[in-house]
């Protein structure tokens, strides 16, 4: 807690501490379980189990009185900090918040908002939505989370004000027919019949599939990524028969291979809308008939249906083996076809990216010292007076459409292939609203210690040496590698050494150091 100046408390999840005694079998006595979390700085365990094993714990010597007094200081001086013990709690600043409080029209648009924000736009063949309510006059709303409830607000919840479903928030615009089509999210059994009739006599479909938390949840894993049951082919038999667009929304808490919709050109629109709580019906609504323009991305890759019946799920291994044909796991190692990939999602307009200011390359200042001064090296430690070292990359950005819409800026990197690094990994992002043919700059700091550098087979942090590319969009750009032909290097060594030159990988001189120093950001030093 020093360390890092935490001022407040550390909880555990609830049952943690008895988990490790009794399904770990980390500890031989639920009171070594207590005494080891409480040494290592566990303040306050979410459960029963402090109160039953604490003072066991302290009469077997395993804990001292002062480190529960420590952790009950923690405690106490959060309480304190929160003005719990500050007299009545109604003449305190929020005292008099009720019930009354919540349900607020403000906080009402707050839930909206939230779920159009999360939506994700994954398909949207030649601009099928938004819809218009003066072309599409009917609809036909399909599939078993069409009209749910429940569904919509997942695990671990509050009380929802209200519910809106799918269904009532698409009444709200147009005249819409509701079939079930299955009868659950299992769908063991599917009503095609019913549901095919009416698609063929809609001005457009809207599919509302997925799981619920019968498929998933906490203790509960799925077995498979496919739609449950005989929901793939209920949707495939609706799309056949539909004279007008079909629109697939996915309901789900984890990704789908829903490969087959995506490649079935009568499924003309695909969203993923999450668990989108009790107000996703409206934001449904608000996105297919364009009140709103979707801006959500992916938060996990999609895997296709082999992923999960090649891999044993025991194997924890994120990077990629090729020795057995391990695919390896998460954006940032896999190495597979996906369905969709982290941060995908489409917008109703299009934004372009230029790339204004980025290094080219990036100067580390090895001491004199430094092994790798005299041999080669692919990395060195992330640690040295280069820390704290950051180089600033510029992007103008622009919406290139005709309607307003945010946009979510992705900055990766791909490093240089050392100590198994990632395929890319994730440096920043950041959200911008444009409106139409508006532009912006957006601006990202990239630590040399921080972004630049992977951890190596041992564990450590190593900045690995040779090219970095960054990613934004389709954009790429390359940190180069630059090879030193080095005689001596100090503080001014573009001062004192003027004769030292910068030479390319192919051994071809470049620029002399002097003028090397004005069109640089700085070098990336290897033998």
């Amino acid at each position: 807690m020093g360390k890092i100046n935490l001022k407040m408390y550390i909880v555990s999840d609830c049952d943690s501490v008895e988990v490790m005694y009794a399904s770990q079998h980390y500890t031989k006595t639920p009171e070594e379980a207590m005494a080891k979390s409480m040494l290592a700085g566990l303040d306050l365990n979410c459960d029963h189990f402090t109160g039953q094993h604490a003072m066991g714990a302290v009469k077997a010597g395993l804990v001292k009185e002062t480190d529960v007094n420590t952790a009950i200081s923690n405690n106490f001086a959060t309480l304190m900090r929160l003005g719990f013990f500050n007299g009545d709690p109604k003449k305190q600043p929020y005292g008099n918040l009720g019930p009354q409080d919540v349900c607020t029209a403000d906080n009402q648009e707050l839930a909206r908002e939230a779920a159009r924000q999360g939506i994700v736009l994954l398909k949207n063949s030649n601009g099928s939505l938004p819809f218009s309510p003066s072309v599409i006059k009917t609809l036909a709303v399909i599939g078993p989370n069409a009209n749910v409830t429940d569904t919509m607000i997942g695990n671990y919840h509050g009380v929802p004000c209200k519910y809106t479903t799918p269904l009532q928030g698409l009444v709200e615009t147009v005249s819409a027919t509701y079939q079930l089509g299955c009868p659950n999210v299992a769908c063991t059994e599917a009503d095609i019949d019913s549901a095919t009739s009416l698609a063929a006599s809609a001005d457009a479909v809207v599919l509302v599939m997925g799981t619920d938390l019968s498929i998933e949840r906490e203790d509960h894993d799925r077995v498979d990524l496919l739609l449950p049951g005989k929901q793939q082919q209920l949707v495939t038999e609706v799309a056949k028969v539909a004279k007008g667009p079909v629109v697939l929304v996915i309901m789900s808490g984890g990704g789908l291979d829903i490969t087959f919709a995506k490649n079935d050109q009568k499924i003309a629109s695909i969203m993923w809308v999450g668990f989108p709580g009790q107000a996703g019906g409206l934001a449904i609504a608000d996105i297919i008939f364009g009140r709103y323009n979707p801006s959500g991305n992916l938060p996990m890759t999609w895997y296709p249906q082999s992923y999960v019946e090649n891999l044993p799920m025991s194997n924890m291994n994120m990077r990629s083996d090729n020795s057995t044909g391990y695919p390896g796991r998460t954006y940032r190692f896999y190495s597979g076809e996906t369905v969709y990939a982290f941060g995908d999602g489409i917008s109703y307009t299009h934004f372009n990216h230029h790339l204004i200011k980025a290094p080219r390359l990036v100067f580390l200042g090895l001491d004199k010292s430094h092994p790798c001064r005299t041999s080669k090296c692919q990395s060195v430690d992330a640690i040295g007076p280069y820390c704290g070292k950051v180089v600033e990359v510029q992007l103008r950005v622009k919406n290139a459409g005709n309607r307003e819409g945010s946009h979510t800026v992705f900055l990766f990197m791909t490093p240089p292939a050392v100590h198994r690094s990632p395929v890319k990994h994730l440096l920043a992002f950041e959200k911008v609203r444009l409106g139409k043919k508006e532009k912006t700059v957006v601006r990202f700091t990239v630590d040399v210690c921080k972004d630049l550098s992977v951890v190596d087979e041992t564990g450590k942090r190593k900045i690995a040496l040779g090219e970095h590319v960054l990613h934004v969009g389709n954009l790429k750009y390359s940190l180069n590698e630059i090879i030193m032909e080095v005689l001596d290097l100090f503080d001014n060594w573009f001062l004192d050494c003027p004769i030292l030159k910068a030479v390319q990988p192919d051994g071809e001189a470049v620029l002399e150091a002097k003028d090397l120093a004005s069109h640089v950001d700085g070098i990336v030093l290897k033998d």
